[in-house]
């Protein structure tokens, strides 16, 4: 009966989870512009271990979700499950926030019968985004989408949603898209695929797990002052 704690910090969403054995003990989520992942993950992870009545000392492994999205998002969260794995010598599982925001709209909708794109908002009209098949697989790579009429045509028939999704409503009145809202990556959604992994033991390299940020930073060197 594993207890693993889960932690999901790639987009806006600050979201920790505690589960044992496949049922969700505790949950803390909170989305916020104001990105305060660094401020509130450890007092998450805190409050949902005490209110499980579990200790850290109790955990088996950690989930953690590795994009793509936010880089500082990202490193705060995987920062914070790198510690608890080398501090508690347990394993670390990286999950996909694709995977997860999949996960979390097939909690909401079970019975699709098309292609589901989850979608992270990536600023501007640009989304990350993978295609999963109806049987829950993922098809092709996550990758960057610029998203417009004509791209939004060649999705259908689909089922789109996210953040990425939600900014772009206007987008998905063509017949045969179906847009589901306020679906978000919430850490409870990553148990089924934690649980599955660690069955497995299907962990990833403490040392060597790092994000997917979906694309470069955008990263400019300031003008150098005239000395004249």
């Amino acid at each position: 009966m594993p207890l693993i704690l889960c932690i999901e910090t790639a987009t806006k969403l600050c979201s920790v989870a505690l589960s044992r054995d496949g049922a969700v003990l505790a949950v803390r989520d909170l989305e916020s512009d104001q990105h305060v992942h660094a401020e509130k993950v450890n007092v998450f992870i805190d409050a949902v271990m005490t209110e499980a009545g579990s200790h850290l000392k109790e955990l088996d492994a950690v989930a953690v979700g590795i994009g793509p999205g936010s880089y500082t998002g990202l490193r705060i969260g995987l920062s914070a499950a790198k510690g608890l794995c080398y501090a508690l010598d347990i394993p670390i599982i990286g999950i996909s926030t694709l995977r997860t925001l999949h996960d979390a709209a097939r909690a909401q909708q079970p019975n699709v019968s098309v292609d589901a794109w989850p979608m992270i908002d990536a600023r501007r009209m640009e989304v990350f985004t993978q295609r999963f098949g109806v049987n829950g697989q993922g098809i092709d790579a996550p990758a960057p989408l610029v998203l417009d009429v004509a791209q939004a045509s060649s999705l259908s028939p689909a089922l789109v949603f996210g953040d990425g999704a939600d900014k772009a409503v206007e987008l998905w009145t063509q017949e045969g898209i179906t847009h589901l809202p306020g679906i978000r990556p919430f850490a409870a959604a990553m148990v089924q695929e934690a649980e599955r992994r660690f069955a497995q033991g299907a962990f990833d390299d403490v040392a060597y797990l790092v994000p997917t940020y979906g694309k470069a930073a955008n990263v400019t060197q300031p003008k150098k002052k005239s000395l004249g």
